[in-house]
């Protein structure tokens, strides 16, 4: 399959551009600006396309077969663009996708965003946007996977993971970004992945398998 790879230039996303590579499918890279193009390609991406979350990106979707939407506004931002890029951005996407008659959409959410009341104040913004794309997603017509991991870490590629819908509690647990990017990829052809959304962190299950049984 073609895959657009939105977010292309974050830290999954660049995982994702280079496990794409390896893989039997094309990556279409999406990034904001051209000087990011060199960097995809080198990467490993079969075509860059410029595009911008608070534009209209539809553009982007032409010949596309999947979706992994790996877009975030970082840690840096105010709740003003958590908004506009996790939350509006995401919800073009899927519209886009849905014109566009996309088999596959696959997107990077969070650990907690099943219950964003449950989160600490200082990031109940950022939740309740997730929360709300990931809904948004689940009552579109598209075929979609929602991965739901835990704090992020640029640790080595462990290459086994634990899912489940809901963790009780995480402790100081985390998974590695380059894991994340496995399963997001793995997901576009594990037919037991799709119509799910999972909470996910290292663990002892190998990401197949771990994957076939969510």
């Amino acid at each position: 399959m073609n895959v657009l790879v939105i977010g292309a230039n974050g830290q999954v996303g660049k995982h994702v551009i280079k496990g794409l590579a390896k893989s039997e499918h094309k990556a279409t890279a999406m990034v904001r600006k051209e000087e990011q193009a060199n960097k995809m390609k080198e990467l490993g991406a079969d075509e860059v396309v410029l595009g911008n979350l608070e534009k209209d990106f539809s553009h982007a979707f032409t010949n596309i077969d999947a979706v992994i939407f790996a877009a975030g506004s970082g840690g840096s931002t105010g709740a003003d663009k958590t908004l506009v890029i996790d939350l509006w951005g995401a919800i073009k996407a899927f519209q886009y996708a849905e014109k566009a008659k996309i088999k596959h959409f696959v997107q990077l959410s969070s650990i907690g965003a099943g219950d964003p009341d449950a989160q600490p104040d200082n990031i109940k913004h950022y939740m309740v946007a997730k929360a709300v794309s990931d809904q948004m997603l689940m009552a579109t017509s598209l075929n979609y996977t929602i991965v739901r991991p835990g704090p992020l870490t640029n640790e080595a590629s462990i290459g086994s993971i634990e899912t489940t819908d809901m963790f009780k509690e995480i402790g100081y647990r985390s998974i590695p970004r380059a894991d994340v990017a496995t399963v997001l990829i793995e997901s576009l052809s594990t037919e037991s992945a799709r119509g799910k959304a999972f909470e996910l962190l290292a663990g002892d299950q190998e990401i197949k398998r771990a994957l076939e049984n969510v």
